[in-house]
């Protein structure tokens, strides 16, 4: 696995290559945030590991350059100091795809980068276009549009809306959502509501209804007109 880690703490830097390189891992590593969009831009990488508070360009601003200028979805890992909600919801909406706070665990990192790059790997077979009312999304090119108009979602959003897009109508339970998109290593209870939350921003903010339903107690499940529920 090639990872490309963008921190400016040189500790933490020290310790993820003592951990990661004697497991086999390819490294490079960036300092700021300029010289990390520079590599993420020449190289090819399984995953991302990037700090939020960055000199030069932070991480929300790169993670943002990375999804849209690049057009890059290598599974993006943020580090932060902060675990508000408010801060969350900050960087799903960047384009990350996970989150640890610090201190974390080295152990937990490594199997949180695991997960993301087998849901990446994974998603690339079976190509198909589903449809759900207005909504589209080819699972090959990663392409999700509502009404003709494109979608930018994280790898998380898209792995979210490929199982409520099969499942639609039904209702997918909360338990069966969690377990799609992190296994058996699901993250604290705020974790699926932020990336629910950033889902929403991008399918259903801009538009007359929503599609996106959250069954209370339940789960969540896709709607094709302005019904109740």
């Amino acid at each position: 696995m090639r990872l490309l880690i963008i921190e400016d703490n040189p500790d933490i830097v020290a310790n993820l290559y003592g951990f990661l390189e004697p497991k086999g891992y390819v490294l490079d590593s960036a300092g700021n945030g300029y010289g990390g969009l520079a590599l993420a831009a020449q190289n090819d990488y399984d995953a991302v590991v990037l700090d939020v508070m960055l000199p030069g360009l932070n991480g929300l601003e790169l993670c943002q350059k990375l999804r849209g200028e690049l057009r890059k979805a290598t599974p993006v890992l943020m580090l932060t100091a902060r675990d508000t909600l408010e801060d969350k919801v900050a960087g799903f909406d960047s384009g990350a795809d996970d989150y640890l706070v610090k201190p974390f665990s080295l152990v937990e990192l490594e199997v949180r980068l695991k997960a993301l790059v087998r849901r990446a790997r994974g998603s690339h077979g079976g190509s198909a276009v589903l449809t759900v009312g207005e909504l589209t999304f080819d699972t090959g090119t990663f392409e999700a549009r509502r009404a003709g108009r494109p979608l930018t979602l994280t790898k998380t959003g898209y792995t979210i809306l490929k199982l409520l897009m099969k499942a639609a109508p039904k209702v997918v339970p909360r338990e069966v959502v969690e377990q799609e998109v992190w296994g058996d290593n699901p993250p604290d209870s705020d974790a699926l509501r932020v990336h629910i939350h950033a889902l929403r921003q991008s399918l259903d903010k801009p538009y007359p209804f929503p599609m996106l339903r959250t069954i209370s107690g339940i789960g969540y499940k896709l709607v094709t007109s302005d019904e109740q529920g």
